[in-house]
């Protein structure tokens, strides 16, 4: 069932949810704007008809999965650790990793389990609600951590875990004990728990990636600046991604700022996902921060191109002269 490494040691594993995504495209979707939505606008149908679709996309998704692809296309030894079900979904997750030659010997599949299950009503225009359930997902334990992870692996790469910071610090210390390097990309049940929870953990994390939006619900400051001088730890890389407008890496007393493409995309799902993995895929091949942004910033370009989370993922490395079309800035 899983793919197989060229040895015991993967440069990479992967660590979050894993989910079934079906997208539902149809302009019989509309916006409506009103204050009774969180984010003042809704998208509606009429109640009581039935909507024709114009398409339907099958695909997988889930933090940890959406990585670990990235990882298995650009040719990296990778895992993924996960809960899926005995179902059919569960087996559409594992065979999407199996075709990005991603492991899945650490996937633990539950017996009567319900795999995680997103459906995406989804405009023509690439905006879209996400209706989720987490199913086996949502209980992630310590228990569906086997140890030998951490002997077998050079980086561990963490996705959301809903909100289980008892899990976060343990999978921290292991990996210290084992000198494995850590990339984390936090959910918003995570970054809920608050700064003072997160301090002490923020020695133990390489790379911190997180959104604008992320970072001022964790720390409270209000431009990137402040967000990242308040998580700043020395020898660690500290990403603030701001969706079109670019990312900022802080690193040591340096900050970088790398600017996008201008790409237009008709789908922001799995670009978070992919710019991160990027990111630590750079890293991993060259140990330059420069190359690490252009490489992010390509691959989450690439993927708001197409509708699925895995389907616009870099195959190959860029060529120097994509690499050179993200423009980086040092921020003074």
């Amino acid at each position: 069932m899983a793919a197989q490494t060229k040895d015991n040691m993967f440069d990479v594993i992967t660590i979050g949810s894993a989910t079934r995504d079906v997208y539902l495209i149809s302009s019989a979707f509309i916006k409506l704007e009103s204050n009774k939505f969180e984010t003042g606008v809704g998208e509606c149908m009429s109640l009581g008809s039935k909507i024709e679709l114009d398409k339907l996309i099958l695909s997988t998704g889930g933090g940890a999965t959406n990585a670990a692809a990235t990882f298995g296309s650009l040719g990296f030894n990778t895992a993924t650790v996960s809960r899926i079900g005995d179902d059919a979904s569960g087996k559409d997750v594992v065979s999407a990793l199996n075709k990005f030659n991603v492991s899945t010997k650490f996937i633990n599949v539950i017996q009567k389990g319900q795999t995680g299950y997103s459906t995406l009503l989804t405009m023509p225009d690439g905006e879209r609600t996400v209706l989720v359930y987490r199913g086996v997902s949502a209980n992630f334990q310590a228990k569906d951590l086997d140890n030998k992870i951490f002997e077998q692996t050079k980086w561990i790469y963490i996705t959301s875990l809903n909100g289980n910071m008892p899990l976060i610090k343990k999978i921290l210390k292991q990996a210290q004990k084992n000198n494995v390097k850590i990339a984390w990309n936090p959910g918003k049940t995570e970054l809920a728990a608050g700064i003072k929870i997160f301090e002490p953990l923020l020695p133990f994390i390489d790379i911190l990636n997180m959104n604008k939006e992320e970072g001022k619900l964790l720390t409270g400051k209000k431009t990137i600046k402040s967000i990242l001088q308040r998580l700043a730890t020395k020898d660690k890389v500290r990403l603030i991604t701001n969706g079109k407008n670019g990312t900022t890496a802080l690193f040591n007393n340096t900050t970088l700022f790398a600017d996008t493409t201008g790409t237009i995309g008709i789908s922001s799902t799995g670009a978070g996902d992919a710019f991160g993995s990027g990111f630590l895929s750079g890293i991993i091949k060259t140990n330059d921060i420069k190359y690490a942004l252009a490489v992010g910033t390509l691959n989450a370009e690439a993927v708001i191109q197409k509708i699925g989370a895995k389907n616009g993922l870099l195959k190959t490395w860029p060529t120097k002269k994509n690499i050179k079309r993200i423009k980086i800035t040092e921020v003074k």
